[in-house]
């Protein structure tokens, strides 16, 4: 048996490690690196739900990083319990297969009820007056308050928001990578769980906000290579082997695609009206569509405008290819969670949520960060909106009025689409843009599926330390 971290740092590409991340540099040097070919939709739940298990989504069931609920009819984002991931998770296997066998999952997504031993994960907390408290859960619970001891607040804003990658009064712009890291190496140094699975985000921040060709995303990848090298070094120190892995790259884009818009123009939208806001009514709506970053699971009520849905999708701009039954199964995406047809945007495109089409009756959500009441996936919610004078000013009179325990509404969102620079979901044209795994691997380099890296999981740590 052989101890493994994998450090899943994302949005990590083969173009990325150059001079820029010396650290990693001179690791992959002593390793292989492998392109992944990555799982679609390439967005966060997918691609983690396919490495744990080695299934496509038509057997894991994780189409998206949230879909539409047939039963509750309800889209529902960002889910948290792991019973959703259907089939055994590689810790399962390995626990099965090696006595005293243990696994941490540190802010990998889906950490909630897991049968993984050691677990933390964002999860604020929401009284019944309405207020939201920022923190996070932890399996066993003793985890989550010997970490807040150790290493303070997890700051919460610098995981998501305008605040996430930026200097901010919550902390530099790699506070949530950096605590996140520090949490893992806490653990390893408490627990020596025999797999550490470790999710590094920065990334994702800048390469959304200002696309991953801005003139400032050096520093950002300096920033995590300072983070990940500490990390290598410190886990080989204790014999502890390292793969470094990522999910997706992201590519530039210039191009939002409003598809629930134009189902809208066609009287296929039902909107109802609450307090003067317009509020998409999924389950009365003959089409419309879950957006998330490059794909959109279009779901067709009535199944007879599934012809001209089609041709819609298919002579929209932006649009590169739009699946029904059989597309689904050839990429493993056919499983009851999917949309009746799926479409996926071309790699200088993404699909947004947006279905109003006057700002001022869009619904007060969408000028908040508010990942869960949100029909579809906003990057938007990256930044302040710049109509906003002293928009500063304004959050910190928020802010009072919550700490004197009145209630507000944090509306500093835009609604531009066009300010997003970068987005993934689709399979890259470029191999430069796929997801990477770099480490002692039992491959020749080249390319690999996304379902083999459960393989090499599994067989890395029933390995000896070479």
């Amino acid at each position: 048996m052989q101890r493994v971290a994998v450090l899943n740092v994302v949005g990590l590409t083969r173009s990325l490690v150059g001079p820029s991340m010396p650290r990693l540099q001179r690791f992959m040097e002593r390793r292989r690196l492998a392109t992944i070919d990555p799982a679609l939709p390439a967005v966060t739940c997918t691609a983690q739900s396919t490495y744990v298990t080695g299934k496509l989504p038509s057997g894991h069931g994780i189409v998206a990083n949230g879909w539409y609920h047939r039963e509750l009819a309800e889209v529902q984002f960002w889910k948290q319990s792991n019973h959703i991931v259907q089939g055994p998770k590689v810790w399962d296997v390995l626990r099965s297969e090696i006595p005293g066998f243990t696994c941490a999952k540190t802010f990998w997504w889906y950490n909630m009820y897991s049968s993984a031993d050691y677990s933390v994960t964002p999860r604020p907390m929401y009284p019944a007056d309405g207020r939201k408290f920022f923190d996070i859960y932890s399996w066993p619970y003793d985890l989550r308050p010997a970490l807040k001891a150790k290493l303070g607040e997890f700051p919460f804003p610098g995981f998501w928001g305008p605040a996430a990658g930026v200097q901010s009064p919550q902390g530099s712009p790699d506070c949530a990578t950096r605590w996140i890291a520090q949490s893992a190496l806490w653990i390893e140094d408490r627990y020596r769980p025999t797999l550490q699975l470790v999710y590094l985000p920065h990334l994702d921040y800048n390469f959304q906000r200002l696309g991953p060709s801005h003139p400032s995303i050096p520093e950002d990848l300096r920033r995590v290579d300072e983070i990940l090298g500490d990390m290598i070094d410190h886990l080989e120190s204790r014999n502890v082997r390292v793969i470094v892995l990522s999910e997706y790259g992201i590519t530039p884009v210039s191009r939002p695609i409003h598809l629930n818009r134009l189902f809208r123009e066609k009287g296929w939208l039902t909107i109802k009206e609450e307090l003067g806001l317009e509020l998409l009514d999924a389950g009365n709506s003959k089409v419309f569509a879950v957006a998330d970053h490059q794909v959109a699971h279009v779901h067709v009520q009535d199944a007879a405008l599934i012809p001209a849905v089609r041709s819609l999708l298919e002579t929209t701009p932006g649009v590169a290819e739009v699946l029904d039954g059989d597309g689904k199964r050839r990429i493993g995406l056919d499983h009851a969670r999917s949309g009746d047809l799926v479409a996926f945007s071309a790699e200088d495109a993404w699909f947004t949520y947006y279905y109003w089409t006057e700002d001022r009756r869009a619904p007060d959500f969408a000028r908040c960060v508010d990942i869960h009441r949100k029909p579809g996936y906003d990057p938007v919610e990256l930044f302040l909106d710049p109509t906003l004078s002293m928009v500063k000013l304004q959050i910190a009179w928020r802010l009072l009025k919550k700490k004197l325990g009145f209630r507000m509404l944090m509306d500093v969102i835009p609604l531009d689409a066009s300010l997003v620079k970068g987005s993934h979901g689709c399979r890259p044209t470029s191999q430069d843009d796929w997801p990477v795994i770099i480490g002692d691997l039992d491959t020749e380099g080249g390319s690999i599926g996304s379902t083999d890296v459960f393989g090499i999981i599994q067989r890395s740590v029933m390995s000896t330390l070479r």
